[in-house]
């Protein structure tokens, strides 16, 4: 890979799913395979719902890194200085994001990642494949959140995420798959209510899935 496009790094808790609360730098790649990011072509696009500003490399600590080194760099910076993290710690985690991450992710860049001591969560829609041989690709952490249309080539990992309600895609369609933690997390928008409550009631009637509400909203986190 030539280069990075990243529309911003912060640090700041993960918010949703197994490991929410935990302290986290937040690197969103630019770029995405089933939204172009602009509202012009939120009608015609795979995923419609997506609530992120993913485009171009405005955002704070944004901008293109021509190589992997000065990107993971940067992450580190964000974790000593917005964290105030002793350069030592040990629970070092970075959440590659997007955005569609999967689509810059590569050897290189987790390589040195790991070398800076993260462990290294992407959060992706499943339909690329992982950037390193192996079953994990890489990663330490695979989070993956389907959407309906868009056909998985990552049937396995830490926890599957599912946006609920998509009316073509229902959980039984994919409770069968290789995860550790399954979630439902309520779509946000003008039903949200009515999607948190319509969640609550089928984790409770299928007690494998779990419900993940975006608690950094809730908190006012970025």
């Amino acid at each position: 890979m030539s280069g990075y496009r990243v529309k911003e790094i912060y640090a700041t808790l993960q918010g949703e799913g197994a490991q929410s609360g935990r302290a986290a730098v937040f690197l969103r790649f630019t770029g995405c395979n089933l939204w172009s990011g602009r509202e012009e072509d939120r009608a015609t696009a795979t995923c419609r719902f997506c609530d992120t500003d993913f485009v171009g490399t405005d955002g704070p600590g944004g901008g293109r890194f021509s190589n992997a080194d000065s990107l993971a760099d940067t992450v580190e910076h964000a974790w000593q200085s917005e964290l105030a993290a002793p350069a030592t710690d040990a629970n070092r985690l970075v959440v590659c994001t997007g955005g569609e991450p999967l689509l810059q992710l590569d050897a290189a860049l987790l390589d040195a990642l790991h070398a800076r001591g993260f462990e290294i969560a992407v959060e992706t829609n499943g339909t690329r494949p992982l950037p390193a041989p192996g079953n994990r690709g890489g990663l330490d952490w695979i989070t993956v959140s389907p959407k309906a249309g868009a056909p998985l080539a990552l049937t396995s990992g830490d926890e599957l995420k599912l946006v609920f309600p998509q009316p073509t895609l229902m959980p039984d369609a994919v409770a069968g798959l290789d995860f550790t933690h399954f979630f439902l997390q309520p779509m946000d928008g003008p039903k949200q209510i009515e999607n948190i409550q319509a969640a609550i009631a089928f984790c409770q009637a299928h007690p494998r899935w779990r419900l993940s509400l975006q608690t950094h909203k809730l908190v006012g986190l970025a």
